[in-house]
Order: C-alpha cells, then sequence, then structure tokens
C-alpha cells in the first residue's frame, strides 16, 4: 500500500472515530435527561419526521400527558438547555430540533390531516426589502398553490391565508431562516410585536419584520442583531398580513 492510500485509510479512520464518539456523546446527553424529557423529544422528532412542522406545546402536552403548559415549558427550556432544541415564542410552533437522537424508536401513531392549498404569492425579504405586488391577492396564478397542514392555519381558513417564502436571514432569532416558508393571514393592522409582511409605499417593496409603534412612527424591527430596525412613517407603512407559522426548509 502506497503513502497516498496510507494518508486516506487514516483520513477515513478519523472520521469514523469522530462519528462514534460523536454519537456516543449525544446518546450520553439523551441518556442523562429525565424520562419525561425523552419522551418529550422523541415525540417532536417523530412529529417533525412525519408532518414536517414541529408540534404545539398543547400537543406536546397531550402526547405525554401533561396538563399543565408551564411543565411543558419547563422541560422544553430543559431541552434548549441540553442542546437539543432551539424556541422561539414570538412564532407559533416556534421550535426547532437541532440534535438528533440517535438509536432511539421514535413512536409512529401521528394523526396526518389531509392538507389545504394555500396561495404562495412569492418571496419576502427578511433583510433587505424586496419588491412584491401591491395587491398580492391579484397576482396568484392557477399553479401558485401549496399544500399546507391544517394546523398551521389556527382558526383561519385557507381563503383567509397565503404564503410567502423567505429570502434573507433578519429574522434567525426568530427562527425564521432563509428559504423557509411563512404563513399569514391577510389583515390590514397589527399589535406591537406581531410579524407582519410589511408593503413600503414609497419604494414598492415589501419586508418580514416584527411591528412596533413608536410614538410617531412605525418600527419594523429585525431578529438579528446584524441588522438596523427600519423607521417609517405610519402612511408609507401598509400592514398585508399577520404570520401564523412557518413550514421549514429541513435540509
Amino acid at each position: 500500500m502506497g503513502k497516498l492510500e496510507h494518508l486516506i485509510e487514516f483520513y477515513y479512520s478519523c472520521i469514523l472515530e469522530v462519528r462514534i464518539e460523536t454519537r456516543a456523546r449525544r446518546m450520553k446527553k439523551f441518556q442523562q435527561l429525565s424520562a419525561r424529557q425523552q419522551r418529550m423529544l422523541r415525540f417532536m422528532t417523530a412529529f417533525v419526521r412525519e408532518n414536517g412542522y414541529p408540534p404545539s406545546i398543547r400537543e406536546i402536552g397531550d402526547e405525554c400527558h401533561i396538563g399543565s403548559t408551564s411543565v411543558v415549558n419547563y422541560n422544553l427550556n430543559k431541552l434548549v438547555d441540553a442542546g437539543f432544541i432551539e424556541r422561539s415564542g414570538r412564532v407559533s410552533r416556534g421550535l426547532r430540533i437541532v440534535r438528533v437522537i440517535p438509536d432511539v424508536e421514535t413512536p409512529t401513531r401521528l394523526a396526518s390531516s389531509q392538507p389545504l392549498q394555500v396561495a404562495l404569492v412569492g418571496r419576502i425579504a427578511a433583510g433587505e426589502p424586496i419588491s412584491l405586488p401591491d395587491d398580492i391577492a391579484h397576482h396568484i396564478d392557477e399553479d401558485d398553490y401549496i399544500s399546507v397542514p391544517p394546523a398551521l392555519l389556527g382558526n383561519s381558513d385557507a381563503s383567509e391565508v397565503f404564503a410567502l417564502m423567505v429570502r434573507g436571514d433578519s429574522m434567525i432569532d426568530a427562527m425564521i431562516q432563509n428559504g423557509d416558508i411563512v404563513i399569514l393571514r391577510r389583515q390590514n393592522t397589527a399589535d406591537n410585536g406581531d410579524m407582519v409582511a410589511a408593503w413600503l409605499k414609497d419604494d414598492s417593496e415589501t419586508t418580514l419584520k416584527h411591528f412596533y409603534r413608536r410614538n410617531n412612527m412605525i418600527e419594523l424591527q429585525p431578529a438579528n442583531p446584524a441588522y438596523q430596525p427600519l423607521q417609517v412613517l405610519p402612511g408609507n407603512c401598509e400592514i398585508k398580513g399577520k404570520v401564523l407559522s412557518v413550514m421549514r426548509a429541513y435540509a
């Protein structure tokens, strides 16, 4: 065996050792969780695999026989501390699994509801604003629809919502990443803290940001410290919709 072959063999043996060590550490960390936290993590992992989006707090509680949402939240925060998940309280189903459990059986009895067809009207900037038609309802082609699980619509009807694909990273701290699809309810008002699609009239551009009223101005706030808030006059800002939930762009 030549020198090159020895190097290749050594390289792959090192990769294998690292993978084995990583899996062993991950499993050890998993075993350090309480039985309740292990069950919650198994359920969330299985739910995401079968549905493509995370479960709600109530669904986690129902599955794990926990009647108190505060108890669910306490254990979810423990999973955050252990590095298994990330959370955002500013978006529905704001959970993301960041550490997969190795060699753990997951439950498969998860009911699937018939998906609904929601209009995908274009892309929205999570960063610098981008152009989007002013009247989005009149710019939908017949083929521009996506299948969305009913749970992501909350109490809204499919005719009341629309979807936009996110472009950019200004909302990553709200667990919305480039390529994710946000589901929005059509409305022209917003409360402080709501995540909205805002149409900037003077610039003919749309952006995805948290909405705040600041004295006589509207502040559109990103969820990424690398970006600055946008300060706009109320007459220059038109709310197109409020974010209800997110469909993850899982690799």
